[in-house]
């Protein structure tokens, strides 16, 4: 087997979810719904959070969805709210999320680069958001390729937009690797041709991820050793 490529999503991924996203959520419900407690409920329950343990629940269309898909679920108890506004809301106010990295990224990613691969995020957020937290974090330079929902290939679970990581890099699906916390990712990876390795920095247990996945690592940490590994 030869890897050429690494493909990862983003949120559960390159970044803990539940550190990055949990409480800035409980944030993001509370401003919404105007300090009215009985429609934070009402949010909070659209978008798949639990007020009572500050969580999202594992069924959240935050976790794997689009921005708009969340604004699509908003809209049903913030009428007074188009689709795009609760969308570019999102997209603003996950500026503001503090990002918590699921390993050291840069000297991470500059050990991939060191073995020849190139390296992708496909995300179901914005293609700004993501260029955003990357950026924050010091790692943008570091991705030949970063798309999201809205660059023009499509969403997960659809294999358009991995397939276009693999054309803009000129290799074959089969040398790609797809990384990522959900079965949207895994399912776009596995749909698209690609190897998939499904990470638990997400909120999906392993049980759920390995039917769609050659592998499930405790974090992206372990990736270079699963590599050492496939190559032997």
């Amino acid at each position: 087997m030869q890897i050429k490529g690494i493909l990862f999503d983003k949120d559960g991924t390159l970044f803990d979810f539940r550190a990055t996203w949990d409480v800035w959520a409980g944030r993001m419900i509370h401003e919404l719904a105007g300090g009215d407690s009985v429609l934070s409920g009402k949010v909070a329950t659209a978008v798949g959070y639990d007020l009572s343990t500050n969580g999202f629940r594992d069924d959240s269309p935050f976790i794997a969805g689009s921005n708009g898909e969340v604004a699509e679920a908003l809209v049903r108890v913030l009428p007074q709210y188009s689709t795009g506004q609760l969308e570019h809301f999102l997209s603003v106010r996950a500026m503001e999320a503090t990002l918590a990295p699921a390993v050291d990224l840069a000297p991470y990613l500059t050990g991939l680069a060191a073995r020849g691969l190139a390296l992708g995020v496909m995300t179901n957020d914005s293609e700004y958001s993501a260029r955003n937290h990357l950026s924050e974090v010091g790692v943008e330079g570091h991705f030949h390729f970063i798309a999201g929902f809205d660059s023009g290939f499509g969403a997960k679970p659809s294999p358009r937009p991995l397939l276009a990581f693999a054309d803009h890099l000129g290799l074959e699906p089969d040398t790609v690797v797809m990384v990522g916390d959900s079965t949207h990712d895994l399912l776009a990876g596995r749909r698209a041709g690609m190897r998939t390795i499904g990470v638990l920095t997400g909120t999906a247990p392993a049980s759920e991820l390995a039917p769609l996945a050659d592998a499930v690592l405790p974090d992206i940490g372990h990736i270079p050793a699963w590599l050492d590994a496939a190559a032997s």
